[in-house]
């Protein structure tokens, strides 16, 4: 299962505006824990958790393909360069880290 509550995110720049990359992961986070449908005036927000139940191959292409989709289109300030995948021995669980770099509105 890919738990994406714990996804990481890595900026492939440096910049001093803290405040708006602690902006963008919050969002990102809000946007990603967020299931397709569940906002009444937009349901298209959020992911389409149907890669949860595929096997692993197929759910993480599934994954990057949402995510990357969706950054797009809601998150302009960024866009994704790459997701990795790492797995926690304790849980089981398959833990996505995106790599992110400035997109067309930062």
């Amino acid at each position: 299962m890919i738990d994406i509550k714990k996804a990481g995110f890595l900026f492939g720049f440096a910049e001093r505006e803290d405040e708006k990359i602690e902006d963008i992961k919050r969002c990102l986070l809000t946007l990603y824990s967020t299931r397709s449908g569940e906002q009444p005036l937009d349901r298209e927000f959020g992911l389409d958790w149907a890669f949860q139940d595929k096997p692993m191959n197929v759910s993480k292409n599934m994954f990057v393909v949402e995510v990357i989709k969706k950054t797009e289109k809601y998150e302009p300030r960024v866009m994704v360069e790459s997701i990795e995948f790492y797995s926690d021995p304790k849980t089981g669980h398959i833990n996505p880290i995106i790599h992110l770099e400035k997109g067309a509105e930062w």
